[in-house]
């Protein structure tokens, strides 16, 4: 058995992790010491943890409440606006917040992760997938496109370029076929971007100007994919595997692959759940605990970024059951006490005042009134709220 380091959290090459060495880890890089409030602090914030899942639009701002204390709504719209933050429709098929240069990236991985459901949906015949989104992508250049525009485009391009095609987008999930690629960026055509307004989406590459960029990570899968390991890595390593492959999207043979090209710039070790589990070897960060309280937003990347038996490292096996077991295929929005998630929160109603409703998991520990003060004072400024009582009940 490899040597054990001494200590909580602490790392040496070549050891064992625990789920405490893994999660110390990962809220190192998670959790960074980003100065400033304005528009360049959030763009700044992104480049250190990575892209934000953000199916309800009002993840983003939970998020950045949670890791950069004081930055308000005005503030976090205004990064929307002059592009120095971006969304759009990408890896996994999901609404990802991310920077620019991310955007690119997750472009490339929307390509080679679903090509194969795209194939088997649009049943080409004389035409190919990349002539396809590029006809998507001329669509959408000079005007935002709402997706029944850009559903109703599809049909006709298929029906006028590949008449021989039968595709199947007559389902729940065929307008998602219309925008899904990755190469659109989406904004609200009414109301903020916290708000979940009716979408318009337009070209990305026409938007921010980076079509050299975007052309040669689409021109070389390869290099785009162990970019992207190596972006995964820095945002929240250490990964094995299965956790790059499912946040990704893409196959665990490709995968493997690019692990093997960046084997000299790695180190390895092997978790709790037997596996191996890769790191960068230059730039990590020391180990960090993160004492109190943060109201973390549905589909965070302390859960979104692993293979969900991974997520042990965050949350116990029952608590994430309750979390993310969910009907209507969302989840609740994870309290975080000490760096594990042991409950969750809500704001329920729709107006601009709000009660804060806690529940904490039995045989956890219950956190206090007090420690609410602050993570409620920046979700405030975040998300333009007022929080007039707070509840906190066992469950």
């Amino acid at each position: 058995m490899a040597p054990r380091c001494r200590g909580v959290r602490r790392y040496c090459a070549g050891v064992d992790y625990t789920w405490d060495d893994l999660a110390g880890l990962a809220l190192a890089r998670q959790f960074p010491q980003v100065d400033g409030h304005e528009s360049q602090s959030v763009d700044g914030l992104l480049r250190r943890i990575g892209p934000i899942q953000s199916q309800t639009a009002r993840s983003p701002y939970l998020a950045l409440a949670a890791r950069l204390p004081g930055v308000d709504l005005e503030t976090i719209g205004a990064a929307y606006e002059c592009h120095a933050i971006v969304r759009g429709s990408t890896i996994r098929g999901t609404v990802h917040t991310s920077t620019p240069q991310d955007h690119a990236l997750l472009e490339a991985l929307t390509r080679l992760g679903q090509r194969t459901l795209w194939a088997r949906t649009m049943r080409l015949v004389d035409r190919s997938l990349e002539e396809l989104w590029a006809g998507i992508e001329d669509f959408a250049a000079p005007a935002w496109r709402t997706p029944a525009e850009l559903a109703e485009h599809l049909r006709s391009w298929i029906a006028a370029h590949d008449p021989s095609a039968i595709p199947n987008l007559e389902n729940d999930a065929g307008r998602y076929f219309a925008f899904g690629h990755g190469g659109l960026l989406r904004r609200p055509l009414s109301g903020g971007w916290q708000a979940q307004g009716a979408p318009g989406y337009r070209t990305a590459a026409v938007v921010l100007g980076d079509a050299d960029e975007r052309g040669a990570l689409l021109a070389d899968r390869a290099a785009a994919l162990d970019r992207a390991v190596r972006r995964h890595l820095s945002a929240h390593g250490p990964a094995s595997r299965h956790d790059l492959a499912w946040w990704s999207g893409v196959g665990l043979r490709p995968v493997d692959a690019a692990l093997a090209r960046l084997a000299p710039d790695l180190r390895e070790g092997t978790g709790p759940d037997g596996r191996v589990y890769h790191d960068l070897v230059a730039g990590q960060p020391a180990p960090v605990d993160l004492p109190g309280v943060r109201l973390l937003p549905e589909f965070d990347a302390l859960l979104c970024a692993y293979d969900p038996p991974a997520r042990e490292r965050f949350v116990d096996a029952a608590h994430y059951r309750r979390l993310w077991t969910q009907a209507n295929g969302m989840i609740l929005a994870p309290l975080l006490v000490d760096g594990r998630m042991t409950g969750w929160w809500r704001l329920p109603g729709s107006g601009s005042r709000r009660l804060l409703e806690v529940s904490w998991f039995a045989r956890t520990r219950r956190p206090r009134k007090a420690e609410f003060d602050a993570p409620t004072a920046h979700l405030e400024a975040a998300y333009g709220v007022t929080v007039t009582d707070l509840t906190l009940t066992r469950e």
